[in-house]
Protein backbone atom coordinates (compact mmCIF):
# COMPACT_ATOMS: atom_id res chain seq x y z
CA UNK A 1 0.00 0.00 0.00
CA UNK A 2 0.97 3.35 -0.99
CA UNK A 3 -0.50 6.66 1.12
CA UNK A 4 -0.18 9.61 -1.40
CA UNK A 5 -0.22 13.15 0.09
CA UNK A 6 -2.25 15.72 -2.46
CA UNK A 7 -0.04 18.54 -4.09
CA UNK A 8 -1.22 22.19 -5.38
CA UNK A 9 -2.32 21.65 -8.86
CA UNK A 10 -3.25 17.16 -8.57
CA UNK A 11 -5.66 15.58 -9.69
CA UNK A 12 -7.00 12.11 -9.63
CA UNK A 13 -6.12 11.79 -13.67
CA UNK A 14 -2.51 12.76 -13.03
CA UNK A 15 -1.54 10.21 -9.41
CA UNK A 16 -3.58 7.84 -10.95
CA UNK A 17 -0.88 8.38 -14.07
CA UNK A 18 1.83 8.69 -12.24
CA UNK A 19 0.86 5.12 -10.27
CA UNK A 20 0.17 3.87 -13.59
CA UNK A 21 -3.26 2.65 -11.42
CA UNK A 22 -7.16 3.11 -12.63
CA UNK A 23 -9.01 5.92 -11.55
CA UNK A 24 -11.83 4.10 -10.51
CA UNK A 25 -9.72 2.12 -8.14
CA UNK A 26 -8.40 4.77 -6.60
CA UNK A 27 -11.91 6.21 -5.94
CA UNK A 28 -13.16 3.34 -4.73
CA UNK A 29 -10.65 2.41 -2.46
CA UNK A 30 -10.94 5.53 -1.00
CA UNK A 31 -14.67 6.02 -1.29
CA UNK A 32 -13.82 9.47 -2.57
CA UNK A 33 -17.82 11.16 -2.50
CA UNK A 34 -16.67 13.87 -4.85
CA UNK A 35 -13.87 12.53 -6.83
CA UNK A 36 -13.57 16.07 -9.01
CA UNK A 37 -12.56 18.12 -5.33
CA UNK A 38 -8.69 17.09 -3.97
CA UNK A 39 -8.05 19.31 -0.66
CA UNK A 40 -4.49 19.75 -0.76
CA UNK A 41 -2.97 18.01 2.09
CA UNK A 42 -5.49 14.55 1.38
CA UNK A 43 -4.03 11.70 1.95
CA UNK A 44 -5.00 9.19 -0.87
CA UNK A 45 -4.80 5.62 -0.46
CA UNK A 46 -3.18 3.99 -3.88
CA UNK A 47 -4.83 0.51 -4.17
CA UNK A 48 -1.88 -2.24 -4.86
CA UNK A 49 -1.79 -5.82 -4.56
CA UNK A 50 -0.32 -6.46 -0.95
CA UNK A 51 0.41 -9.76 -0.72
CA UNK A 52 3.06 -9.87 -3.13
CA UNK A 53 5.89 -7.46 -4.33
CA UNK A 54 8.03 -7.53 -7.58
CA UNK A 55 11.62 -6.85 -6.52
CA UNK A 56 12.96 -3.96 -8.47
CA UNK A 57 16.88 -2.87 -9.35
CA UNK A 58 17.76 -1.61 -6.52
CA UNK A 59 16.23 -2.91 -4.17
CA UNK A 60 16.83 -4.88 -0.87
CA UNK A 61 15.66 -7.62 1.25
CA UNK A 62 15.88 -4.59 4.15
CA UNK A 63 14.71 -1.92 2.16
CA UNK A 64 11.36 -4.31 1.47
CA UNK A 65 11.06 -5.81 4.78
CA UNK A 66 10.83 -1.68 5.67
CA UNK A 67 8.46 -0.36 2.70
CA UNK A 68 5.76 -3.29 4.11
CA UNK A 69 7.07 -2.93 7.76
CA UNK A 70 7.23 -6.88 8.56
CA UNK A 71 10.66 -8.28 10.06
CA UNK A 72 13.62 -9.14 7.73
CA UNK A 73 13.77 -12.41 9.17
CA UNK A 74 10.07 -13.30 8.49
CA UNK A 75 10.53 -12.01 4.78
CA UNK A 76 13.32 -14.40 4.20
CA UNK A 77 11.31 -17.20 6.35
CA UNK A 78 8.50 -17.50 4.30
CA UNK A 79 10.06 -16.55 0.84
CA UNK A 80 12.88 -19.86 1.90
CA UNK A 81 15.54 -17.57 0.87
CA UNK A 82 18.68 -19.32 1.12
CA UNK A 83 20.99 -15.93 0.45
CA UNK A 84 19.32 -12.90 1.37
CA UNK A 85 22.01 -10.96 -0.46
CA UNK A 86 21.21 -12.43 -3.55
CA UNK A 87 17.40 -11.01 -5.00
CA UNK A 88 17.11 -10.07 -8.25
CA UNK A 89 14.96 -7.50 -10.52
CA UNK A 90 11.90 -9.54 -10.87
CA UNK A 91 11.63 -11.93 -8.28
CA UNK A 92 8.28 -12.38 -6.81
CA UNK A 93 8.45 -12.08 -3.13
CA UNK A 94 5.32 -13.06 -0.23
CA UNK A 95 4.78 -9.82 1.99
CA UNK A 96 3.74 -12.21 5.41
CA UNK A 97 0.76 -10.37 7.35
CA UNK A 98 0.54 -10.73 10.97
CA UNK A 99 -3.01 -12.21 12.34
CA UNK A 100 -4.89 -9.85 15.20
CA UNK A 101 -8.15 -10.21 16.60
CA UNK A 102 -10.18 -6.64 15.64
CA UNK A 103 -13.10 -5.55 18.02
CA UNK A 104 -15.44 -2.54 17.02
CA UNK A 105 -18.01 -1.13 19.33
CA UNK A 106 -21.59 -0.56 17.59
CA UNK A 107 -23.84 2.26 18.90
CA UNK A 108 -26.64 1.48 16.66
CA UNK A 109 -28.99 -1.48 16.10
CA UNK A 110 -31.64 -2.19 14.09
CA UNK A 111 -31.65 -1.19 10.17
CA UNK A 112 -28.68 1.28 10.59
CA UNK A 113 -27.05 -1.10 12.84
CA UNK A 114 -27.28 -3.99 10.37
CA UNK A 115 -26.36 -2.21 7.75
CA UNK A 116 -22.96 -1.30 9.24
CA UNK A 117 -22.44 -4.88 10.00
CA UNK A 118 -23.22 -5.68 6.99
CA UNK A 119 -20.64 -3.28 5.74
CA UNK A 120 -17.74 -4.08 8.26
CA UNK A 121 -18.11 -7.50 9.07
CA UNK A 122 -15.82 -9.03 7.27
CA UNK A 123 -12.96 -7.05 9.24
CA UNK A 124 -13.87 -7.66 12.63
CA UNK A 125 -13.14 -10.79 15.29
CA UNK A 126 -15.76 -9.34 17.88
CA UNK A 127 -18.36 -6.71 17.40
CA UNK A 128 -19.09 -5.34 21.39
CA UNK A 129 -23.09 -4.31 21.34
CA UNK A 130 -22.98 -0.80 23.14
CA UNK A 131 -24.90 -0.95 26.07
CA UNK A 132 -26.43 -2.73 28.48
CA UNK A 133 -26.61 -0.80 31.73
CA UNK A 134 -26.94 -2.16 35.13
CA UNK A 135 -29.42 -1.47 37.60
CA UNK A 136 -28.86 -1.47 41.52
CA UNK A 137 -30.75 -4.23 42.09
CA UNK A 138 -28.72 -5.98 39.91
CA UNK A 139 -31.15 -5.97 36.79
CA UNK A 140 -29.91 -5.03 33.50
CA UNK A 141 -31.65 -2.58 30.80
CA UNK A 142 -31.14 -4.48 27.50
CA UNK A 143 -30.31 -3.84 23.94
CA UNK A 144 -33.01 -4.73 21.04
CA UNK A 145 -30.58 -6.27 19.15
CA UNK A 146 -31.16 -10.23 18.39
CA UNK A 147 -31.28 -9.38 14.75
CA UNK A 148 -27.76 -7.90 15.06
CA UNK A 149 -26.28 -10.97 16.99
CA UNK A 150 -28.05 -13.53 14.50
CA UNK A 151 -26.01 -11.56 12.02
CA UNK A 152 -22.43 -11.20 13.47
CA UNK A 153 -22.87 -14.70 14.32
CA UNK A 154 -23.53 -16.04 10.56
CA UNK A 155 -20.84 -13.66 9.76
CA UNK A 156 -18.37 -15.75 12.05
CA UNK A 157 -17.94 -12.03 14.26
CA UNK A 158 -18.16 -13.27 17.65
CA UNK A 159 -21.03 -10.69 19.70
CA UNK A 160 -19.95 -9.24 23.01
CA UNK A 161 -22.05 -7.92 25.61
CA UNK A 162 -20.59 -4.80 26.65
CA UNK A 163 -22.19 -3.75 30.40
CA UNK A 164 -22.15 -0.38 31.57
CA UNK A 165 -22.43 1.82 34.43
CA UNK A 166 -23.90 4.10 32.04
CA UNK A 167 -26.91 6.31 33.83
CA UNK A 168 -28.86 9.46 32.10
CA UNK A 169 -26.21 10.88 29.74
CA UNK A 170 -23.17 9.66 31.46
CA UNK A 171 -20.91 6.72 33.31
CA UNK A 172 -22.26 6.84 37.01
CA UNK A 173 -19.78 6.30 39.75
CA UNK A 174 -22.74 6.13 41.91
CA UNK A 175 -24.34 3.50 40.55
CA UNK A 176 -21.08 1.61 40.43
CA UNK A 177 -20.39 1.91 44.17
CA UNK A 178 -24.07 0.57 45.12
CA UNK A 179 -23.22 -2.42 43.11
CA UNK A 180 -19.67 -3.17 43.78
CA UNK A 181 -20.93 -2.58 47.43
CA UNK A 182 -23.36 -5.16 47.26
CA UNK A 183 -22.31 -8.79 46.69
CA UNK A 184 -25.74 -9.93 46.62
CA UNK A 185 -26.81 -7.45 44.07
CA UNK A 186 -23.60 -8.82 41.71
CA UNK A 187 -25.22 -12.64 42.11
CA UNK A 188 -28.39 -11.18 41.07
CA UNK A 189 -26.40 -9.31 38.30
CA UNK A 190 -24.57 -12.02 37.10
CA UNK A 191 -27.69 -14.45 36.59
CA UNK A 192 -29.14 -12.08 34.94
CA UNK A 193 -26.11 -11.76 32.36
CA UNK A 194 -25.72 -15.21 31.84
CA UNK A 195 -29.08 -15.56 31.02
CA UNK A 196 -29.01 -12.97 28.57
CA UNK A 197 -26.37 -14.49 27.29
CA UNK A 198 -27.41 -17.79 26.79
CA UNK A 199 -30.74 -16.45 25.12
CA UNK A 200 -29.71 -14.26 22.96
CA UNK A 201 -26.32 -16.39 21.76
CA UNK A 202 -23.19 -13.82 23.28
CA UNK A 203 -19.83 -15.56 23.52
CA UNK A 204 -18.47 -13.09 25.40
CA UNK A 205 -19.08 -10.16 28.23
CA UNK A 206 -17.35 -6.54 27.74
CA UNK A 207 -17.14 -4.71 31.19
CA UNK A 208 -17.27 -1.31 30.60
CA UNK A 209 -17.07 0.39 33.92
CA UNK A 210 -16.03 3.94 34.16
CA UNK A 211 -15.63 6.51 36.71
CA UNK A 212 -15.51 3.95 39.77
CA UNK A 213 -14.56 5.96 43.00
CA UNK A 214 -10.67 5.05 43.53
CA UNK A 215 -11.87 3.72 46.98
CA UNK A 216 -14.03 1.33 45.26
CA UNK A 217 -10.67 -0.22 43.47
CA UNK A 218 -10.98 -3.23 45.40
CA UNK A 219 -14.62 -4.23 44.88
CA UNK A 220 -14.61 -3.37 41.39
CA UNK A 221 -11.33 -6.19 41.51
CA UNK A 222 -13.23 -8.78 43.78
CA UNK A 223 -16.37 -8.40 41.15
CA UNK A 224 -14.00 -9.06 38.52
CA UNK A 225 -13.14 -12.65 39.87
CA UNK A 226 -16.87 -13.12 40.79
CA UNK A 227 -17.37 -12.16 36.97
CA UNK A 228 -14.58 -14.42 36.09
CA UNK A 229 -15.11 -17.35 37.90
CA UNK A 230 -19.24 -17.53 36.78
CA UNK A 231 -18.35 -16.95 33.38
CA UNK A 232 -15.73 -19.28 32.47
CA UNK A 233 -17.63 -22.28 34.04
CA UNK A 234 -20.24 -21.55 31.56
CA UNK A 235 -17.41 -20.87 28.86
CA UNK A 236 -18.12 -17.29 27.65
CA UNK A 237 -15.08 -14.61 27.39
CA UNK A 238 -14.81 -12.03 29.51
CA UNK A 239 -12.69 -8.75 28.75
CA UNK A 240 -12.44 -5.23 30.01
CA UNK A 241 -12.20 -1.76 29.25
CA UNK A 242 -9.25 0.77 30.90
CA UNK A 243 -8.78 4.16 31.31
CA UNK A 244 -5.12 4.90 29.25
CA UNK A 245 -3.24 4.81 32.34
CA UNK A 246 0.50 6.03 32.02
CA UNK A 247 1.61 4.83 35.98
CA UNK A 248 0.02 2.57 38.36
CA UNK A 249 -0.20 5.76 40.78
CA UNK A 250 -2.22 7.62 38.11
CA UNK A 251 -4.62 10.25 39.66
CA UNK A 252 -7.84 10.60 38.39
CA UNK A 253 -11.59 9.50 38.59
CA UNK A 254 -11.13 8.13 35.46
CA UNK A 255 -7.91 5.97 36.69
CA UNK A 256 -7.24 5.12 39.46
CA UNK A 257 -9.99 2.16 40.30
CA UNK A 258 -8.62 0.66 36.70
CA UNK A 259 -6.09 -1.96 38.41
CA UNK A 260 -4.11 -3.08 35.14
CA UNK A 261 -2.67 -5.77 36.93
CA UNK A 262 -5.51 -7.61 38.12
CA UNK A 263 -7.26 -6.67 34.79
CA UNK A 264 -4.75 -7.84 33.17
CA UNK A 265 -4.54 -11.54 35.25
CA UNK A 266 -8.31 -12.09 35.45
CA UNK A 267 -9.75 -10.95 31.83
CA UNK A 268 -9.12 -13.31 28.80
CA UNK A 269 -8.12 -9.46 27.00
CA UNK A 270 -8.19 -5.94 27.40
CA UNK A 271 -9.31 -2.68 25.96
CA UNK A 272 -7.12 0.16 26.32
CA UNK A 273 -9.17 3.27 25.57
CA UNK A 274 -6.21 4.79 23.81
CA UNK A 275 -8.24 8.03 22.51
CA UNK A 276 -10.12 11.15 24.01
CA UNK A 277 -7.23 12.99 24.52
CA UNK A 278 -8.93 15.49 22.06
CA UNK A 279 -12.22 15.31 23.65
CA UNK A 280 -15.23 17.31 23.03
CA UNK A 281 -14.99 19.64 26.45
CA UNK A 282 -11.08 19.77 25.99
CA UNK A 283 -8.31 21.97 24.02
CA UNK A 284 -8.17 21.23 20.33
CA UNK A 285 -6.31 17.79 20.42
CA UNK A 286 -5.49 15.41 18.26
CA UNK A 287 -7.87 12.21 19.21
CA UNK A 288 -4.96 9.95 20.12
CA UNK A 289 -1.75 11.39 19.90
CA UNK A 290 0.82 8.46 18.86
CA UNK A 291 3.08 10.11 21.36
CA UNK A 292 0.67 9.80 24.35
CA UNK A 293 -0.79 5.97 23.11
CA UNK A 294 2.91 4.80 23.65
CA UNK A 295 3.21 6.31 26.95
CA UNK A 296 0.37 3.99 28.09
CA UNK A 297 1.49 1.17 26.11
CA UNK A 298 4.94 1.72 27.64
CA UNK A 299 3.39 1.04 30.70
CA UNK A 300 0.92 -1.28 30.39
CA UNK A 301 2.89 -3.86 28.39
CA UNK A 302 4.80 -4.01 31.93
CA UNK A 303 1.81 -5.64 33.84
CA UNK A 304 -0.37 -6.69 31.34
CA UNK A 305 0.51 -9.87 28.59
CA UNK A 306 0.61 -7.41 25.24
CA UNK A 307 -0.56 -11.07 24.00
CA UNK A 308 -4.09 -9.96 26.17
CA UNK A 309 -3.96 -6.31 25.01
CA UNK A 310 -6.73 -4.61 22.31
CA UNK A 311 -5.30 -0.78 21.58
CA UNK A 312 -8.04 1.77 21.17
CA UNK A 313 -8.52 3.55 17.82
CA UNK A 314 -10.72 6.31 17.39
CA UNK A 315 -12.78 6.18 14.03
CA UNK A 316 -13.91 10.00 14.41
CA UNK A 317 -12.76 13.48 14.78
CA UNK A 318 -13.57 16.46 16.22
CA UNK A 319 -14.38 20.25 15.36
CA UNK A 320 -13.27 23.27 17.41
CA UNK A 321 -15.07 26.92 17.46
CA UNK A 322 -11.92 29.11 18.00
CA UNK A 323 -10.79 30.73 20.58
CA UNK A 324 -11.40 27.60 22.73
CA UNK A 325 -12.85 28.78 26.35
CA UNK A 326 -12.46 26.14 28.86
CA UNK A 327 -15.48 25.15 30.65
CA UNK A 328 -17.87 27.05 27.71
CA UNK A 329 -16.16 25.54 24.23
CA UNK A 330 -17.77 22.09 23.53
CA UNK A 331 -16.45 20.05 19.76
CA UNK A 332 -18.34 18.72 17.76
CA UNK A 333 -17.95 14.83 16.71
CA UNK A 334 -17.08 14.70 13.02
CA UNK A 335 -16.63 11.31 10.70
CA UNK A 336 -13.48 11.75 8.59
CA UNK A 337 -15.55 12.02 5.69
CA UNK A 338 -17.37 15.12 7.27
CA UNK A 339 -13.67 16.70 7.99
CA UNK A 340 -12.88 16.18 4.62
CA UNK A 341 -15.79 18.01 3.28
CA UNK A 342 -15.09 20.89 5.63
CA UNK A 343 -11.61 21.71 4.43
CA UNK A 344 -12.86 20.92 0.55
CA UNK A 345 -15.97 23.27 1.46
CA UNK A 346 -13.76 25.80 3.00
CA UNK A 347 -10.74 26.04 0.93
CA UNK A 348 -8.37 24.58 3.92
CA UNK A 349 -4.91 23.07 3.16
CA UNK A 350 -4.71 20.13 5.82
CA UNK A 351 -1.50 19.92 7.45
CA UNK A 352 0.08 16.86 9.25
CA UNK A 353 1.88 16.74 13.19
CA UNK A 354 4.42 14.93 12.81
CA UNK A 355 4.72 14.08 16.72
CA UNK A 356 1.04 13.40 16.87
CA UNK A 357 0.69 11.21 13.94
CA UNK A 358 -2.83 12.95 13.18
CA UNK A 359 -4.06 15.36 10.18
CA UNK A 360 -5.41 18.87 11.44
CA UNK A 361 -6.33 21.91 9.43
CA UNK A 362 -8.44 25.57 10.36
CA UNK A 363 -11.20 27.36 8.66
CA UNK A 364 -13.37 29.91 8.55
CA UNK A 365 -16.74 29.34 8.55
CA UNK A 366 -20.18 30.95 6.79
CA UNK A 367 -20.18 33.39 9.45
CA UNK A 368 -16.53 34.07 9.81
CA UNK A 369 -15.65 31.91 12.88
CA UNK A 370 -12.89 30.02 13.27
CA UNK A 371 -12.65 26.64 13.73
CA UNK A 372 -9.84 23.90 14.02
CA UNK A 373 -10.75 20.30 13.07
CA UNK A 374 -8.21 17.10 14.03
CA UNK A 375 -9.20 14.02 12.49
CA UNK A 376 -7.97 10.31 11.30
CA UNK A 377 -6.28 9.22 7.51
CA UNK A 378 -4.44 6.54 5.90
CA UNK A 379 -1.46 8.13 7.44
CA UNK A 380 -2.89 8.39 11.22
CA UNK A 381 -4.07 4.59 11.15
CA UNK A 382 -0.89 3.38 9.26
CA UNK A 383 0.96 5.38 12.30
CA UNK A 384 -1.04 2.84 15.07
CA UNK A 385 -1.12 -0.38 12.81
CA UNK A 386 2.94 0.16 13.41
CA UNK A 387 2.83 0.86 16.81
CA UNK A 388 0.93 -2.21 17.09
CA UNK A 389 3.61 -4.46 15.49
CA UNK A 390 6.07 -2.63 17.59
CA UNK A 391 4.63 -3.86 20.92
CA UNK A 392 3.40 -7.35 19.53
CA UNK A 393 -0.47 -6.62 20.69
CA UNK A 394 -3.25 -8.65 20.62
CA UNK A 395 -5.11 -6.49 18.11
CA UNK A 396 -7.33 -3.13 17.79
CA UNK A 397 -10.25 -1.86 19.22
CA UNK A 398 -12.41 0.75 17.52
CA UNK A 399 -14.81 3.49 19.16
CA UNK A 400 -17.05 3.85 17.06
CA UNK A 401 -18.21 1.78 13.69
CA UNK A 402 -20.80 4.04 13.24
CA UNK A 403 -18.51 6.85 12.04
CA UNK A 404 -17.47 6.84 8.38
CA UNK A 405 -13.95 5.75 8.13
CA UNK A 406 -13.57 4.63 4.56
CA UNK A 407 -9.60 4.78 4.58
CA UNK A 408 -9.34 2.82 7.71
CA UNK A 409 -10.14 -0.69 6.58
CA UNK A 410 -7.84 -1.20 3.34
CA UNK A 411 -5.09 -0.11 5.80
CA UNK A 412 -5.87 -2.50 7.91
CA UNK A 413 -6.01 -5.28 5.59
CA UNK A 414 -2.49 -4.28 3.90
CA UNK A 415 -1.03 -4.56 7.59
CA UNK A 416 -3.00 -7.28 9.14
CA UNK A 417 -4.77 -11.12 8.80
CA UNK A 418 -8.17 -10.75 10.89
CA UNK A 419 -8.71 -13.34 13.36
CA UNK A 420 -12.03 -14.91 13.01
CA UNK A 421 -14.44 -17.44 14.71
CA UNK A 422 -15.55 -20.35 12.85
CA UNK A 423 -19.06 -22.07 13.02
CA UNK A 424 -20.82 -20.21 15.38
Amino acid sequence: MTIYVVKRGDTLWRIANLYQVSINDIIAVNQLENPDVLVVGQAIIIPEEDDYHIVRPGETLWSIAQRYRVPLMDLIRVNRIVNPNLIYPGMLLYIPKPTIEVNGYLTRTGEIGENILRELGEYLTYVSLFDYRIQEDGSVIQLQDEALINMARDMNVAPLMTLTNFSEGGFSSELAHVLLSNPQAQEILLTNVIRIMDEKGFIGLNIDFEYVYPEDRELYNQFLRRTVTRLHQRGFLVSTALAPKISATQSGLLYEAHDYPVHGQLADFVVLMTYEWGWSRGRPWAIAPINEVKRVLDYAVTVIPPSKILMGMPLYGRDWRLPYVQGVTVARTVSSNEALALAARFGAQIQYHELYQSPFFRYFDDQGNEHEVWFEDARSYQAKYDVVKQYGLRGVSYWELNLESPQNWPVLVSNFNMRKFQGL
